[in-house]
């Protein structure tokens, strides 16, 4: 496959208010996060506190209200006997000034920088951790706006690494630098920064030469100050956009490119999965056992049902508003209603792609597509499935668009033919397929058993009950393994396995004919080293050096 053209590829395109305004935040010195991050980050346990100082005082809180009769045993009761009123008053200003004093500490000792190589984070009061992202590592940046963070317009910009456990997340940020500081990172990343520099120093000097020009519209020079009100009302609309803007900005790409969920699809979804039909099997139990007269099991069994519900619930939210479009830096995956994710994955990053189909999505045509990925994102993805799901679940049109964004070399319409055969045909087609003898191992799938060498890629297909074709970039490639058991010696068989990255596709195609096998071998081998010479997907807006130009 060739390098991908995503939107804005061939020139870089005009930078954003939001990525402008972040420029000064990637100068290589040390920055401080959100005012209001260690409120957000210990948002859940100071509600819990509340909670707790309200249940106590409750009665108290009734006869303030109502007039209720009190019946003693109330704390301030005993306080106020005992004229401990200033002691109490004392002790709730030290522990507010501790808590006060705690997250100011933890602010001030929690900040980050960005150099023109990495990313790093440094945080702790008493015990210091510094944790550090090279930027030729960065897999995906997801912006993640959590429903308490998004009430003050802060957001957290989760950066993924190749590596375990090797992300470093910036939490919290402003909503709009959360953006623009995306924006910067993967421009650094992509290896253009320095051109857009020049040309920034080019336009400054050009704007000194006609500064000064006086402006007869502001006497004076000087700008009228908006009043209060203004600034209030200016606050309020900006919060009241970030909640009903889309997740994906419709002029990074275009609207056609754009792969959207119907809610009802995505709830047909849920319902036809593999935890619906253990939640039947859990209730057909407790039919048969409460018919038996096993009464306990409603009581060890029901809040688990009950949960259940939630389950649903949680993973529909998550999926609304889901959508994915190709952008001058990448894929962008968003979803989610009332907490919102926003990932984008650079080009160069995807090992492997799987589209696959369960049985009980057969009748309605729908099918899911997974990557494998060097670096994961912490944040669940859609539908509560991880990240590397990059569509939940779509018909045959979704996948050949969200195709042509993640692999680019399969968007013309010879490619799209290929993949259309390889997810529903049952063989006897251009894939090279298993002899008949391998139907006594694979009895039932042996047909459809098949592979494609295709430029820079190898398609696999496989699966008669759930359906799968798996899709290998051959510069991603890491080795590729030839097996044989027993049994496949003597059926004169072999088992190829095209190792990646970690991740959810598992590229591999058994009871081929073992001649075929080694011959497989040979070609995805020279395939895969001419591949990756001549691979510049990891510097996608940058220039590649000319061969005359190389010395």
């Amino acid at each position: 496959m060739t390098a991908p053209q995503l939107p804005g590829n061939g020139s870089a395109p005009a930078l954003s208010p939001a990525e402008r305004a972040a420029e000064r935040y990637t100068d290589g010195e040390w920055h401080r996060l959100h005012p209001a991050t260690p409120v957000l980050r210990g948002g859940i346990v100071f509600i819990a506190l509340i909670g707790f100082v309200l249940s106590n005082l409750r009665e108290r809180l009734i006869s303030f209200f109502v007039g209720a009769p009190q019946y003693g045993g109330d704390p301030l009761d005993a306080i106020y006997d005992h004229g401990w009123e200033g002691w109490a008053l004392l002790g709730v200003a030290v522990v507010l000034l501790a808590c006060l004093g705690a997250f100011y500490l933890s602010w001030r000792m929690h900040s980050f920088r960005i150099t023109g190589d990495a990313v790093e984070v440094r945080s702790g009061i008493l015990f210091r951790t510094q944790r550090k992202a090279r930027l030729d590592r960065i897999q995906g940046i997801n912006v993640v706006r959590p429903l308490l963070a998004r009430l003050v317009g802060a957001a957290k910009l989760d950066i993924s690494v190749a590596g375990h456990d090797a992300n470093v997340q910036l939490a919290y940020l402003g909503s709009s630098l959360a953006d623009g500081l995306r924006g910067d990172v993967l421009r650094l990343a992509s290896g253009v920064r320095a051109v857009e520099a020049a040309e920034a120093a080019a336009e400054a000097a050009e704007q000194a030469g006609t500064a000064g020009v006086h402006d007869p519209s502001a006497p004076g020079g000087e700008a009228l100050r908006p009043s209060r009100t203004a600034a209030v009302g200016d606050l309020v609309g900006r919060r009241v956009n970030e909640f009903l803007a889309p997740e994906l900005d419709p002029n990074a790409a275009p609207p056609e490119s754009v792969v959207k969920i119907p809610p009802l699809r995505l709830f047909g979804s849920l319902l036809l999965s593999g935890f619906t039909i253990f939640v039947l099997v859990v209730v057909a139990f407790l039919v048969w056992g409460a018919a038996s007269g096993a009464l306990w099991l409603l009581i060890v069994v029901l809040p688990g049902l009950l949960g259940s519900a939630s389950f649903y619930i949680n993973r529909f939210t998550k999926s609304l508003r889901y959508s994915i479009a190709g952008t001058p830096d990448g894929v962008r995956v968003g979803f989610g209603l009332l907490s919102t994710s926003n990932e984008t994955l650079p080009p160069g990053r995807i090992h492997a792609v799987e589209v696959l189909q369960p049985l009980l999505w057969r009748p309605f045509g729908w099918w899911q597509i997974r990557i494998d990925t060097a670096g994961h994102s912490r944040e669940k993805g859609a539908a509560g499935q991880p990240n590397t799901t990059m569509l939940p679940v779509g018909d045959a049109a979704d996948v050949s668009r969200v195709l042509s964004l993640v692999l680019p070399g399969f968007a013309t319409d010879e490619h799209r033919a290929l993949v259309e055969a390889g997810m529903v045909s049952s063989g006897h087609d251009d894939f090279t397929g298993s002899p008949r003898r391998a139907a006594w191992i694979r009895p039932i799938s042996w047909q459809r058993t098949g592979f494609r060498l295709v430029g820079d890629a190898i398609v696999l297909r496989r699966g008669f009950v759930w359906r799968s074709l798996a899709i290998v970039p051959l510069a991603r490639l890491q080795s590729l393994e030839l097996q044989q058991g027993p049994l496949d010696a003597a059926l004169r068989l072999a088992e190829a396995r095209f190792h990646t990255v970690s991740g959810p596709v598992r590229p591999r195609l058994a009871a081929i004919d073992a001649r075929t096998a080694v011959t497989l071998f040979e070609e995805v081998s020279a395939h895969a080293v001419a591949a990756a010479t001549v691979d510049r997907s990891h510097r996608w807006r940058h220039d590649p050096i000319r061969p005359e130009e190389d010395h």
